[in-house]
């Protein structure tokens, strides 16, 4: 029996000729991460077991990105907390500031991941590398701190489920499209602690940009990690944006999946996520009326430049509605400067959009866009758990970005075919 892409990279970090789904493994790992709010938890594990170093000083990485620019002193004080470890333990990819964006934008941009690695992060969405055939995964800050000091961690060995994708994409219709009608089919739990491998005609088609979004969003499925194969566009990724050399692993034709879905993608339209579960999934033309009070286009889902490129070809000549707030967060600093250039910066402020700075922000309710007490948000985010944008009476709907910058002109949740 052969072995998915997923069991390839394993058994290689564990030194091993072959694992089996539910085996437990001891790995290298290529990359460690934290970030502001859950870096200073590790560093206090760290400070607790004594550690005395990081196992690789250019293998552990802090981006500051979830309360900054630091909102408060608490915020201030957990950044001081990780600059001052940084620097004492020689950190060599720490990013705050104006060298800041959102993490899993961040990371692969700079090119701190590549195809074959094995990487863990105190975030959930750490997932987000499958995109470039790489296993990644969250995990809690104690686990983490674990392979900070050792460069180590076990895993228990996940079965793969299979989604083979073809048909042709409708217009507008992204990866957070295809993600959301997923989650709509199998539910939050329906791949639990499993590998979600993509493939099909309809895969190769997407961008990077897509690809990661819809690795990003294998944890809204309960799964261990996402993942997809390495192609053209993803080796054209790496070698503009890594000098890292990279590893590809292909599942074999025998490999065992534990099921295998077929969508035909030509059949997936404008998906929205409903509150208050990313599953409780209706097309956008279902939910038509639904007044909303403020748009996010934005987030480690939906920041980066074929979602702006996107929302700014919509919003172009057009006016956000009146008393409707569209908040454009572009997910890096790279990202943000090629927007203005290209003048989607323009067009979002004649809009009527406010454009902020690099930042998770609103995505998890910490600050930048804030919901009162019965507001309704349509985000490009990965959740909207109850209270998860704000007051618990608040309302959340998931969308990708040409249904998100419709509904800011429309003020009611909107296909881009009903305002173009």
């Amino acid at each position: 029996m052969g072995m998915t892409i997923t069991e390839k990279i394993l058994a290689a970090h564990a030194d091993k000729d072959r694992v089996e789904p539910g085996e437990i493994v001891d790995c290298r790992i290529d990359l460690a991460m934290a970030n502001d709010i859950t870096g200073p938890l590790s560093i206090e594990e760290f400070e607790k077991v004594g550690a005395k170093a990081v196992f690789d000083p250019e293998k552990v990485v802090f981006v500051l990105d979830h309360f900054t620019p630091n909102k408060d002193i608490l915020s201030a004080e957990n950044c001081k907390k990780i600059r001052e470890f940084s620097k004492k333990y020689r950190i060599v990819n720490f990013f705050e500031g104006g060298e800041c964006g959102i993490e899993h934008a961040l990371l692969p941009e700079k090119g701190l991941v590549v195809a074959g690695d094995l990487v863990i992060g105190a975030d959930s969405h750490t997932c987000t590398y499958g995109a470039l055939g790489a296993f990644s995964t969250g995990m809690g800050s104690t686990d983490v701190t674990y392979g900070m000091v050792t460069g180590r961690i076990w895993l228990k060995v996940p079965e793969s489920i299979k989604f083979h994708c073809y048909g042709n994409w409708q217009k507008w219709v992204t990866g957070k499209e295809l993600i959301l009608h997923i989650l709509g089919m199998i539910g939050v739990d329906g791949a639990l602690y499993s590998s979600m491998e993509y493939s099909g005609e309809a895969i190769s088609a997407l961008s990077m940009d897509s690809r990661f979004s819809i690795a990003n969003m294998a944890i809204e499925a309960g799964a261990k990690n996402g993942i997809f194969p390495v192609d053209d566009k993803t080796t054209a990724y790496m070698k503009e944006h890594a000098s890292r050399p990279h590893k590809i692993f292909e599942s074999d034709a025998d490999a065992k999946y534990a099921q295998i879905y077929e969508i035909d993608v030509s059949e997936v339209g404008f998906s929205v996520a409903c509150p208050s579960l990313p599953s409780n999934v209706k097309d956008a033309g279902e939910l038509g009326g639904t007044e909303i009070d403020q748009v996010v286009i934005g987030s480690c889902t939906n920041g980066r430049l074929e979602d702006l490129e996107m929302a700014a070809t919509i919003l172009k000549g057009r006016k956000v509605r009146k008393g409707l707030r569209c908040i454009i967060i572009p997910a890096t600093p790279a990202i943000y400067g090629e927007a203005m250039r290209r003048g989607y910066f323009q067009i979002f402020l004649d809009a009527g959009c406010i454009i902020s700075p690099p930042t998770c922000g609103p995505c998890l309710g910490g600050h930048m866009g804030i919901l009162a007490k019965g507001e309704r948000a349509v985000a490009t985010t990965n959740r909207n758990f109850i209270g998860r944008m704000g007051h618990p009476q608040s309302e959340v709907y998931l969308a990708g970005p040409a249904v998100a910058a419709a509904t800011a002109i429309r003020g009611t949740i909107a296909r881009p075919e009903e305002v173009l």
